[in-house]
């Protein structure tokens, strides 16, 4: 065969493809312009209805995949490409890869119900999944808990969702509890009268619910008291650790002794 005859083959395909051809790109890229306009329409709309930001971003992708995929199909079908067997193996392309992503997967589903069902949010304080502390940021796949001495924990989606959760952001008012103990030769009724005037004395502390301050045990070294004040949620921390140095420092004034753990040995002098 000689170039002529090349050429004459090239022409007669091109002549016969190219409507195709154009049709085919222009779809794809008048498609591809109408899925970000879509995509952008709909993100605006749930920014407006106030929907969470991760679920925006999720939602987002999700629309934009699907529209992008539509596309593409429509733009090989005008070619005269048979996209049945395509779709066929995107079938078993996405059971595979779902499989071998499921815990993936899992994560971004208990995503969508933290997000939907809100638990929690973020900058709330939580205890979930053996970590306590501040949630910064819920992504798709894990909750980010800074704790008190601002380490960062990552925690799967999946693993707060299968557990419990504690969340001491939704009520306005949290309890201090401490339990202190005295010396069984220390004066009781002075004790208490103590750390009730130590509760009296901090405005922070709410009058209702009512402080508690009671007996609880008589331990084997101790008498232990159950110390219990209520506080607004914001100011938990600082009232925890201030009630611990102000009831040590009034015991201190006062007298009163906190028994620590000792061993008392006896010897016996007619043994040597």
């Amino acid at each position: 065969m000689d170039l002529q005859h090349y050429i004459e083959l090239a022409t007669t395909y091109l002549s016969h493809y190219s409507p195709k051809i154009i049709a085919a790109i222009l779809i794809f890229v008048i498609g591809k312009w109408l899925t970000n306009k879509l995509t952008a329409i709909s993100k605006r709309l749930m920014m407006k209805a106030k929907v969470d930001n991760t679920l925006v971003t999720f939602v987002d992708k999700i629309i934009y995949f699907v529209l992008l995929l539509m596309v593409i199909f429509t733009a090989l079908n005008t070619l005269g490409i048979n996209t049945t067997s395509f779709l066929a193996v995107f079938g078993a392309a996405s059971l595979a890869i779902g499989l071998a992503l499921k815990d993936s997967l899992s994560n971004i589903g208990a995503a969508v119900i933290i997000i939907l069902f809100r638990p929690y949010k973020v900058g709330e304080f939580i205890d979930a999944a053996g970590a306590s502390g501040t949630v910064i940021d819920i992504n798709l796949f894990s909750t980010v808990i800074e704790a008190i001495d601002k380490s960062l924990t990552i925690v799967p989606n999946s693993s707060v969702i299968g557990g419990n959760i504690t969340n001491f952001s939704r009520r306005e008012m949290r309890r201090v509890d401490h339990v202190f103990g005295i010396g069984y030769e220390d004066d009781l009724r002075l004790a208490k009268e103590v750390m009730l005037e130590v509760i009296a004395a901090d405005a922070r502390v709410l009058a209702e619910p009512a402080p508690l301050v009671a007996v609880s045990a008589l331990a084997d070294s101790s008498v232990n008291f159950n110390f219990r004040v209520w506080v607004k949620t914001e100011e938990y921390w600082d009232v925890y650790y201030d009630m611990l140095e102000k009831v040590k420092l009034a015991f201190d004034a006062r007298g009163i002794s906190i028994p620590y753990p000792q061993i008392d040995i006896h010897t016996d002098s007619n043994k040597g």
